[in-house]
């Protein structure tokens, strides 16, 4: 959440950076909130000097054998109201937490205005899509025909927008995941972990999706609170929940392959065909920790790290700057790194690569203790995808076809499928 001294003292200036977010931030009520509290502040200062000075004067005339009935009653009267203050008190910060646990994270300066994902602004585009001598077909049809992707299965087992795998692609699924994972640790630097699966509903308000995403979520019914975790973020950011780190253990770099689950509740009729936007689907999550002062040089790194993967399977992609109406959130500044898929000849999004500042670390009062001043600091915390595993699968199915309907396998995986160069009908 934002700091709430920052809507104290700068609230028309963020209600104006998040009109670029296209969010309209309630003033009035902030500001009818900040006197109320204002006001029974004062109101709780005086009562507390009132009742110190008839204490003191309960002293004085006990000692000089008065009566002190009648300040004892008044006294008994300012306890009273100074609870009835201090109940308002935590009314009104009730209040406020409420209005800002629904405010999104300021867009950083350099975020690019716009309403949704066509107002994008492109950053950079790596290789060339390429040229077939004949009709590429989607991964649906490739997948289908050579037996290896069962929607009517999934679907009689779970319903829409699952799917199962079999044989030769369920291997390279696996295939493109370890990669991945190997590719970060080894190469990267990061730290491999193994989360739960289900959270509760803690660490979801900590990174964001609760309360105002509840509806995309899947909820455990029971008295536990567990929720399915959407993405590793998740559990993986909220590691450092509650706690001071050390500066010399920063930055924290963390990998985790997980499944995600979502509901899709604001997507009706978005992508119903193929693997493309699904209930359940795995991820390898990358998650930093840092320094304040060094969100934004993490947010470049974290991108590249998610690029290297596309560029040793040589799939063409773009990079692109979210605008302030496609911003998540709790991100302040977001690249998308978008691949290209043939059948539809268009770039897709295949990772979402965010820097939210102290947005999330407020939430979860994950700090960091600097050395230059010995006391707690907030954190910085970023996340993208290093890579959604299904969406690489069916760009590498897609980008790889033969007219024949067969898919060459990437070299780079060649080791991790025991060899095998092509998944065809008669492929071992």
């Amino acid at each position: 959440m934002l700091d709430p001294k920052l809507l104290r003292s700068q609230l028309d200036e963020v209600a104006a950076k998040l009109k670029v977010k296209h969010f309209d931030l309630d003033t009035d009520a902030i500001k009818a909130l900040e006197e109320r509290r204002k006001s029974i502040q004062v109101k709780t200062e005086e009562l507390q000097s009132e009742r110190n000075s008839k204490s003191k004067n309960i002293g004085r005339r006990k000692a000089a054998g008065e009566d002190i009935q009648p300040l004892l009653d008044s006294m008994e009267q300012i306890k009273q109201d100074l609870e009835t203050a201090k109940q308002e008190l935590l009314e009104i910060q009730a209040a406020q937490d409420e209005i800002l646990l629904g405010v999104p994270n300021v867009p950083a300066d350099d975020v690019p205005e716009g309403a949704s994902e066509d107002d994008n602004v492109e950053v950079r585009v790596w290789g060339s899509p390429k040229n077939f001598d004949f009709t590429p077909k989607d991964h649906v049809d490739l997948g289908e025909a050579l037996g290896v992707l069962d929607f009517e299965a999934a679907a009689r087992l779970s319903g829409a927008r699952f799917v199962t795998m079999r044989n030769q692609l369920a291997r390279l699924h696996r295939a493109l995941a370890q990669f991945m994972l190997d590719t970060h640790t080894l190469e990267h630097g990061y730290q491999e972990v193994m989360v739960p699966f289900l959270v509760q509903s803690d660490a979801l308000m900590g990174t964001g999706q609760l309360p105002k995403f509840e509806e995309d979520l899947f909820k455990i019914p029971g008295e536990r609170n567990f929720y399915l975790i959407p993405t590793a973020e998740v559990p993986v950011t909220n590691l450092v929940r509650d706690t001071i780190l050390d500066a010399k253990d920063m930055p924290l770099k963390f990998a985790s392959h997980t499944p995600c689950f979502r509901s899709e509740a604001g997507s009706h009729g978005k992508d119903t065909r193929g693997i493309i936007r699904q209930h359940q689907f795995e991820k390898v999550e990358l998650v930093h920790i840092v320094t304040p002062d060094s969100s934004f040089d993490a947010l470049e790194e974290l991108t590249s790290n998610a690029e290297t993967i596309l560029q040793k399977l040589e799939l063409p992609y773009r990079v692109v700057s979210l605008c302030g109406g496609d911003l998540g959130f709790g991100a302040t500044k977001t690249y998308d790194i978008e691949v290209w898929i043939p059948s539809q000849q268009k770039y897709r999004e295949i990772s979402s690569c965010s820097n939210c500042k102290d947005f999330q670390a407020r939430r979860m009062q994950a700090r960091w203790r600097n050395p230059a001043t010995g006391k707690p600091e907030l954190v910085h915390t970023l996340n993208g995808s290093g890579l959604a595993v299904g969406r690489t699968l069916l760009a590498v199915m897609e980008n790889y076809q033969e007219s024949d309907g067969s898919i060459r396998i990437p070299e780079v995986l060649w080791s991790y499928m025991g060899g095998m160069k092509v998944i065809s009908p008669h492929a071992d």
